[in-house]
Parts: C-alpha cells; structure tokens; sequence
C-alpha cells in the first residue's frame, strides 16, 4: 500500500483533503494538476469546471472557498487564466486566505508566512512544466507561525 503524502508538522504526518476548482481557462491545467495530486498523494474533490466551455470563474471559486471555509476541506487550489480573479473572489469567503504563485518560492512563502489555505494558479501565465513544481512546493510548506502568527491574526481580524 502506498503510504500517504501530508503536512509534515514537528515529524508528523497528517492526510489531508482539499477541493479543487477551474473555470474554462484553467480547465486542461486542472486535469494535469490531479495527476500531480495522485503522485505526491494528495486526497483531492474536483468541484468543476468539466470542459473547457466557457463558465464564469466566481462560481468555482465560491464553491472551492466555501468548502475551505466550512471544514470540509484542509485546503483548495484553484485555477483560471491568471489566477488573480480565482484569488480575488475567494478572498471574498471568511477564513479565505487564497493566494497566485507563479512558481515554488511565491508558493512555499505564501504557506510559511501568510497561513495561505487557498492557491491560485494561472493557466495562460505560468511558465509552462512549473506547475507540477509549484503544486509540490505548496504541500511541501507549512506555516511556520511565530512572528507571521500575529500578522495572520490581523489579516483575520479584518473580517470582524
């Protein structure tokens, strides 16, 4: 049996689950990004989009945030042209912290030091054969807490 991928916390491993989303742009980067998911062992939803017709990137954006929001999943990752208007929407969502990284260093940052739950890619604007990189430096980071705890702690009290 294959052992399972997870957060690394003080020698620890922890399975986890998280939601996935795309609208039309990010569609084909989404199908290839699942085969990333299955090889480092990541329990994944795909909630959408399922072709590459034209839907508008709110929708999976809200359904990915609400999730992270809720509990039902540890994290999500989303995906559309650039990655800032899946961002900017599921910001939008309490508890949301979602960020764009456009290659491993925005990514393992946005996990150490800002607490990101959510990350956002963008299909049209990465570099190409980054971001199976990107996604594996994303679950390879965790927070480090700290110093950025008490910043993270601002950022959610902005939502009072």
């Amino acid at each position: 049996m294959r052992a399972r991928w997870g957060w690394c916390y003080k020698g620890s491993i922890m399975t986890r689950k998280i939601a996935i989303g795309a609208d039309h742009a990010g569609y084909e980067v989404k199908e290839e990004i699942k085969k990333t998911l299955d090889e480092i062992g990541v329990e994944y939803e795909d909630l959408g989009t399922d072709s590459g017709d034209s839907v508008d990137y709110p929708d999976f954006a809200q359904r990915v945030a609400e999730g992270v929001s809720n509990g039902a999943y540890d994290q999500g990752l989303l995906v559309c042209g650039s990655g800032i208007g899946m961002a900017i929407a599921a910001n939008k969502i309490r508890g949301v912290r979602a960020a764009v990284a456009w290659n491993e260093e925005t990514a393992r940052l946005a996990r150490q030091h800002n607490d990101a739950n959510v990350l956002a890619l963008g299909a049209r604007t990465t570099p190409e054969g980054t971001i199976p990189e990107i996604v594996k430096a994303w679950f390879a980071a965790g927070f480090e807490g700290g110093r950025h705890g008490q910043r993270v702690k601002k950022i959610s009290d902005l939502e009072s």
